[in-house]
């Protein structure tokens, strides 16, 4: 591993090949925030599938694209002269310092869950923070990590069930309410408790400190690798899926299930 001076190094290197590549280069000149914005995304996508897979190479790779595009912002942003990267990285470090007084000051927090339980609070500290729980979760973010954000927030100021039946109560009282809107064949109202069901789900497994969107893309994986499996089988015997059985599907579906199980 290199040492902090080589670190510093390395930083500075890539803060001057941007300044130059800004300078020089049409494509880097004429970018801005918001034609930045996608390619961004883009980015960080990259970096979550590469975190999922645990392909350290490509962790690697894809820290340097996003730290690459915070850098960017940064240089546009002393351009305009409102900030740059010094202004993001003490900032940052203030922030940290601020949200962390177990450690730079004189609270105590001996555990994970403890530091957790004060951090809304400290947050509604913050001269220029959130002045309101859940105004720090971004419209933005996808459903499902949206859900998990706005319940642990609330949790972090004592909103939250006492014991695990209360979750498994509601999660059934939303699966029936779910069920009689369907029976009913009510579109609109059946979206609206799936909703419900949905959230009740994803309070469950926050409860019990699971990550439903980690979760979910485990099976998303688990469901391509077999679906592959069944699909190769297909083109190898030269019989198209849908001239397949369902019960020939089945079958391959279960010998992909039975070799993940034996690896």
């Amino acid at each position: 591993m290199h040492t902090r001076e080589e670190k510093l190094e390395a930083f500075g290197r890539l803060l001057d090949v941007l300044d130059r590549l800004r300078k020089e280069c049409p494509w880097d000149r004429k970018q801005t925030n918001e034609s930045l914005r996608p390619n961004t995304i883009e980015e960080t996508f990259e970096l979550c599938d590469a975190l999922m897979k645990d392909d350290r190479k490509n962790i690697s790779k894809e820290l340097g694209d996003v730290l690459m595009h915070v850098c960017f912002y940064a240089l546009i942003g002393s351009e305009t002269g409102d900030f740059d990267i010094a202004d993001v990285c003490n900032m940052q470090a203030d922030k940290l310092i601020f949200r962390h007084p177990h450690i730079y000051g004189d609270t105590k927090a001996d555990t994970a869950d403890e530091v957790l339980q004060k951090w809304e609070q400290i947050k509604l500290k913050e001269k220029d923070g959130n002045r309101r729980v859940l105004s720090g979760v971004p419209d933005a973010l996808p459903s499902l990590i949206k859900a998990y954000r706005i319940q642990d927030k609330a949790r972090n100021v004592g909103f939250d069930w006492d014991k695990p039946q209360d979750v498994w109560n509601k999660v059934r009282e939303e699966l029936g309410e779910l069920e009689a809107e369907l029976e009913k064949g009510d579109k609109e109202n059946s979206t609206r408790e799936l909703g419900d069901f949905l959230f009740s789900v994803i309070n469950a497994a926050r409860f019990y400190h699971l990550n439903p969107d980690n979760a979910l893309e485990h099976t998303n994986q688990k469901f391509i690798r077999r679906f592959n499996y069944v699909e190769e089988h297909s083109i190898r015997v030269g019989k198209p899926l849908t001239e397949m059985t369902l019960a020939e599907m089945d079958r391959l579906w279960e010998e992909a299930k039975a070799q993940e199980q034996n690896q």
